[in-house]
């Protein structure tokens, strides 16, 4: 992993270093409990608390995993990603019909929303313990997680809204609800939302559409790395041509290399260099 960065816990808006240490919030999301622990005693939060359930067959995903971090004015929850090889049928899975979605607005992924179903309560009843004095609050994830960070968020505006994350970052996101959840999500996150695609990272090109879409607020990292506020049609086109194969899941493919968690750091770190 990447050397990582102080966090500035008086923080506000968007940045690219903030974006880039909440990627790093993400990559430690992989690690085990005491590497979540140390860095978080490093980065100056005095409290610490793991998110984890278990789940049995049928159910695609073998487990949901975050983690909660509280300092008196900061709060960040990191949800954890799973490996593409591991999410490739699920995530390409159209046909398992969406359910509510938060509040009963729209509709979201049934296995995203069970996940986080799963951790949810915990969830909300540490931030309702450690949100005591004005801390910002900040939702992050990578590929599954950016899911689940993207649906938490969605899920305290609409039906906790004094509980609302001041902001959500997520890195090789997948489709995650229909078009009436993003426009609401859309409309409550207004430049408190950023959603991180490395060129051809294949993991946001999925579900399909049109059962699923993204909410807006696109960071597209392009084929030299650079940050932009949009993809541009022509260039981005070009961008995801390069380096394609036939399998965009195939180890040696572009669509997984851009989606590791590393990548993301790297193209970061180079932004702010």
């Amino acid at each position: 992993m990447t050397a990582p960065a102080a966090l500035d816990h008086r923080t506000s808006g968007y940045s690219l270093r903030h974006a880039y240490c909440l990627a790093q919030a993400c990559a430690l999301a992989y690690k085990n409990q005491p590497a979540i622990e140390q860095q978080a005693a490093d980065w100056g939060f005095d409290r610490v608390r793991h998110h984890e359930s278990r789940f049995t067959p049928p159910f695609p995903l073998q487990d949901t995993q975050a983690y909660t971090l509280a300092s008196d004015h900061m709060i960040i929850t990191a949800f954890r990603g799973t490996e593409p090889a591991q999410i490739k049928d699920w995530l390409t899975d159209g046909t398992a019909p969406p359910r509510q979605g938060p509040g009963g607005t729209g509709r979201v992924h049934d296995g995203f929303a069970e996940a986080l179903d799963s951790i949810y309560p915990e969830l909300k009843a540490t931030l309702e313990e450690w949100r005591t004095d004005g801390q910002s609050v900040w939702f992050t994830g990578h590929s599954l997680g950016g899911a689940l960070a993207m649906l938490a968020g969605a899920r305290l505006y609409l039906e906790e809204p004094r509980l609302a994350a001041d902001g959500v970052y997520t890195f090789g996101q997948p489709r995650t609800c229909d078009a009436t959840l993003a426009a609401a999500y859309n409309r409550g996150f207004k430049d408190r939302m950023y959603r991180f695609v490395n060129n051809n990272d294949v993991v946001p090109q999925l579900p399909p559409e049109p059962f699923y879409t993204h909410v807006d607020a696109l960071r597209y990292i392009d084929s030299s790395g650079e940050v932009h506020a949009s993809m541009p049609l022509i260039g981005g086109l070009t961008d995801r041509a390069r380096g394609l194969t036939a399998d965009p899941f195939a180890p040696a493919g572009d669509g997984i290399r851009d989606h590791f968690m590393d990548s993301y750091l790297k193209v970061l770190k180079k932004n702010l260099d």
